[in-house]
């Protein structure tokens, strides 16, 4: 661990959406307490469009300036990882600790879709990085 901030691995298949805008709202409101991370057992060519659009414009957060959709084996070693649900057989990463927050997939579905997931997403941040802190994990 590095500065002794654990590293975190928001995992799912495509990483292209749910794991994406983790890593960007774990960067955001966790940068302080844990290193963010997403990937993917399959890569897509770029991050969902719609994701990219409502975290700019929610948070003024550019995905696609700092992220880019990667495989699981491009990560570093893991402290925790953490499944986004991905409804088939998630991918495994070795950690020490591991939670699946079990998101619907927003992609293909209205921004309102997207923003209750968004706002999940930083609920769940927001809630690991206080059990990192109160050494709950």
């Amino acid at each position: 661990m590095i500065n002794n901030k654990p590293k975190v691995a928001f995992i799912c298949v495509h990483n292209s959406c749910r794991s994406q805008m983790a890593e960007a709202l774990g960067k955001h409101f966790a940068g302080d307490v844990f290193e963010s991370y997403s990937a993917g057992t399959e890569t897509k060519p770029q991050i969902n469009q719609d994701a990219v659009r409502l975290i700019k414009k929610i948070y003024d957060i550019d995905m696609e300036q700092t992220q880019y959709s990667k495989l699981i084996t491009e990560l570093p070693e893991i402290d925790i990882t953490i499944k986004m649900g991905c409804n088939v057989v998630c991918p495994f990463v070795d950690s020490k600790y591991e939670e699946d927050w079990g998101l619907v997939d927003p992609t293909g579905k209205s921004d309102e879709e997207f923003e209750k997931v968004i706002a999940e997403i930083e609920k769940k941040v927001k809630e690991l990085a206080s059990k990192i802190s109160n050494k709950l994990y």
